[in-house]
């Protein structure tokens, strides 16, 4: 039996066009929201102030994340940028700014992009690299139905035009589109693979690409060229698995932390669960993916909590459902939004917030603001959830310890 909703214990009424994108820092601090205006706001989650706005991109947000002491964000206007990241003043603290009284955050770097997909990047954080490096996953350039790879900061393209070099079938698409038989690219997820040894060297972990489709098919490629080469027409890339749950298009996609297994929403009425541990060999005999029937269709967001028990499905009828991960049972209903919800984050469980986030407490140990461990777990239990009507809705959950199994 589904348990009663809660009402949202706040709303963030900053935006005034609809909340196309939402993230949480890694240590629940900062709350990053984007509209289809192109505007960015971020919002401490200790005073829920605004701490920056500012017109990012001249079109809709698909995409923002905090990386270290950058953000980067990615609009429809064809454009990535990376900015440095504001700080907390303490006179925003002390009272209530308005909007236009914050400061514009400094641009580090820019990069041309294919917005054509409504699909937005993935980032990988190189952690223990010398300095600030990532790898990042976009739409190529030309062919929307493929994937590039590139270095950041260097923005050097490493790997070009990864897909199925097998599908060069086309089709013609209901709005008269003409394409490959996948179509294009409508979510993306460049990971690590969990079965790499954790004691193995960056270089000799097994970098995944997992892509999402038009068609409503998912399909996991590994990297088999060395880590240092460049490839091109996508060379050097194999598929590990395929798998076609869904009848339309895939319109959200989340990968769980430890990446392990996926989740993808549509506007039908499944819900796919992927196993990303699945190999080559055992695809062939049991299915990567699995569907679950749910009786309500037309879902355009998913995420999925840090401990990977319970997930979360954004509605175009504006609520927010709860499900376990492992059963896909109903856990819950939230309801506030009276337009859809296009946009869903957890913030990460307090035991789970990386040990980067160490300095930064001990730095504000010494603040007057510094908050309890309590009120740490209580953030760390929160839902967030960005609508049409323009409202960031936060909410407390409980821990679903029995009811997620």
């Amino acid at each position: 039996m589904a348990l009663p909703a809660p009402s949202p214990i706040h709303l963030l009424r900053s935006h005034s066009s609809a909340v196309s994108t939402l993230s949480i820092s890694t240590d629940n601090e900062r709350i990053y929201s984007g509209d289809t205006v192109g505007q960015v706001i971020v919002t401490s989650t200790r005073s829920l102030r605004p701490l920056a706005s500012w017109k990012a991109h001249t079109d809709s947000l698909l995409g923002i994340e905090e990386w270290g002491s950058q953000i980067v964000t990615h609009g429809r206007d064809n454009r990535l940028h990376v900015w440095a990241r504001p700080e907390e003043s303490a006179s925003i603290r002390q009272g209530p700014a308005t909007l236009s009284d914050l400061s514009t955050p400094t641009t580090c770097y820019s990069m041309d992009v294919n917005a054509l997909n409504y699909c937005r990047f993935s980032l990988l954080d190189l952690a223990g690299a010398s300095a600030q490096e990532g790898l990042l996953a976009v739409p190529n350039l030309v062919e929307s139905a493929l994937a590039d790879i590139w270095s950041l900061p260097l923005c050097k393209r490493l790997h070009a035009a990864i897909g199925d070099p097998l599908d060069t079938s086309v089709t013609a698409f209901s709005d008269g589109r003409s394409g490959s038989k996948s179509g294009i690219i409508m979510s993306m997820h460049l990971f690590y693979s969990a079965l790499s040894a954790p004691s193995s060297s960056m270089s000799a972990r097994e970098l995944r690409l997992l892509c999402a489709y038009e068609d409503g098919s998912v399909v996991l490629r590994k990297r088999t060229a060395h880590e240092t080469k460049q490839t091109v027409e996508g060379r050097g890339w194999e598929v590990v698995w395929k798998s076609k749950l869904h009848v339309e298009s895939v319109m959200a996609m989340a990968v769980s932390s430890d990446c392990t297994l996926a989740l993808t929403v549509s506007a039908d009425h499944l819900v796919g669960r992927y196993d990303l541990l699945k190999t080559q060999e055992a695809a062939e005999s049991t299915p990567a993916g699995t569907a679950f029937k749910t009786k309500h269709p037309g879902n355009g967001a998913v995420a999925i909590r840090s401990d990977g028990r319970v997930c979360a499905i954004g509605g175009w009828d504006g609520k927010v459902r709860l499900y376990s991960t492992k059963t896909l049972k109903l856990l819950g209903t939230l309801v506030h939004h009276k337009q859809g919800c296009q946009t869903v984050t957890f913030a990460s469980h307090i035991d789970r917030v990386p040990l980067c986030g160490d300095l930064k407490e001990d730095d504000s140990s010494s603040d007057e603001d510094e908050i309890t461990v309590e009120e740490k777990h209580a953030r760390g239990r929160w839902l967030i959830a960005g609508s049409t009507d323009a409202k960031v809705s936060i909410w407390a959950l409980m821990d679903f310890e029995k009811t997620s199994t």
